[in-house]
């Protein structure tokens, strides 16, 4: 007992510096996260239209996939610590500048575009310094734990989120709302600025690099090292379908009778506590034989549960199965994932080359939104509603509005398995997983 109780408080010692940089920022997207949902609600109340609401997700990854492969060149030359602060303090002015309008009684969804693009410019600068930052304040041996923490955290918001938005906007209205952002944003701010400090990483040039030349450092990485690029794309068609998934559940569960409203919170508060249960077993599990073995099958697992349940299921109870196997083994995939990059990508270049890869991987993601939501529009939806009663299709998927998107699930699940049977025959990544079998 005393030896696991000495390796614990080791533990916690080597991670120090990370537990308190990561509990911090998490506490600081709490905060981000609930001001978003609450503007969510503004924004439709003032227009009541859903093409308002998604744009403002759209103006805020925008800028994430037009200027990512640029970012890691640019953090890989600026100080992690300083560029962290500065994009933290740019994103609370937004917030600050959101206040000021509501106050005014001037604040319009437009504005809200403007400043949702300059937040998310401001993320995609800061999330490579936050890579970098967390591979210099941790040993390697606790690569692992990472994907699995992050997913703890993201999981936790998840559920806290519409809860604490909700409550804080029915008895304390949006003012209240954004002044807590505001304290989180200071706790982060302070911890950061007085209590961490990064390591600074060694450089081999003398000189910074031109700009272009630090972006083809990323993308020659990648192309040189081809199972590290056919693990991009695979995440990058993983995303596609997991975008069009995201962009089909609402138009299967709102309008569909015994379902609703109710019903998408329920499968929404399932997925947020599955992610939670999978970021703790993520965290306590060893390193597996091979990771990169751990990542298909984890994505297999998810692409041939969740959207056939969805698709044939009748029942909340049947679609809450779908979401717990759907997210169960993704925190464990993103663990491993994680730790591939870090033990195999340079530190000194690790901040060009996650924003080489996150271009490559996340472009995806507005392409099959969109797709989703026209090809549930367009052709699953009328597709069902020419349906004569008693057909197989009827019979399969149901009748009524909704009917559509409960194909489009059955169609996307086919899809997502056959992403993941073809990239578990990849060459390049069969070959990394013999490697680490070998090892």
């Amino acid at each position: 007992m005393n030896t696991r109780f000495q390796a614990a408080m080791t533990t916690l010692s080597e991670m120090r510096a990370f537990l308190l940089l990561w509990l911090t920022q998490s506490f600081s997207s709490l905060g981000s996260a609930i001001t978003s949902y609450a503007l969510v609600v503004w924004s439709y109340s003032q227009q009541g239209s859903a093409l308002v609401t998604a744009l403002l997700m759209v103006s805020t990854y925008a800028p994430y996939v037009l200027c990512s492969i640029f970012a890691g060149a640019l953090s890989d030359r600026w100080d992690k610590r300083k560029t962290m602060l500065v994009c933290d303090a740019m994103a609370a002015l937004t917030t600050v500048c959101t206040l000021v309008l509501l106050k005014m009684e001037l604040l319009q969804v437009w504005h809200l575009y403007i400043l949702n693009a300059v937040n998310g410019l401001m993320n995609t600068v800061q999330q490579p310094a936050s890579e970098v930052a967390t591979t210099a304040l941790l040993p390697r041996k606790h690569y692992q734990k990472v994907g699995g923490l992050r997913y703890l955290s993201s999981s936790v918001n998840g559920i806290l989120n519409p809860v604490i938005a909700t409550a804080m906007l029915t008895l304390l209205g949006m003012d209240a709302v954004i002044l807590f952002d505001l304290f989180t944003f200071t706790v982060a701010f302070v911890v950061l600025l007085v209590f961490i400090r990064i390591p600074a990483q060694e450089s081999k040039a003398e000189k910074p690099e031109p700009l272009m030349q630090s972006v083809r450092v990323g993308l020659r990485f990648l192309r040189e090292k081809r199972a590290i690029l056919s693990l991009v794309f695979f995440l990058a068609a993983i995303n596609f379908v997991a975008s069009m998934f995201e962009a089909t559940l609402p138009a299967m569960l709102l309008p569909r009778e015994g379902a609703g409203e109710t019903a998408l919170g329920v499968v929404n508060t399932v997925t947020a506590v599955t992610t939670l249960v999978g970021s703790l077993i993520a965290a306590a599990l060893l390193k597996p034989k091979s990771r990169v073995k751990t990542v298909c099958w984890a994505l297999l697992l998810s692409m041939s549960t969740e959207n056939f349940i969805l698709a044939f299921g009748k029942s909340l109870p049947a679609w809450c199965i779908g979401a717990f196997l759907g997210w169960i083994a993704i925190p464990l995939m993103n663990t491993n994932l994680d730790a591939i990059m870090r033990l195999n990508i340079p530190h000194d270049i690790q901040g060009r080359v996650f924003s080489a890869r996150n271009s490559l991987q996340f472009f995806t993601i507005p392409l099959g939104y969109f797709l989703g939501g026209l090809t549930v529009d367009m052709l699953f939806e009328p597709l069902m509603a020419a349906q004569s009663d008693g057909s197989l299709l009827i019979t399969l998927f149901g009748a009524g509005k909704g009917s559509g998107a409960a194909l489009a699930f059955a169609v996307q699940g086919v899809l997502g398995v056959l992403v993941c049977l073809y990239f578990m025959r990849d060459r390049h990544l069969r070959a990394m997983a013999d490697e680490e079998l070998r090892q």
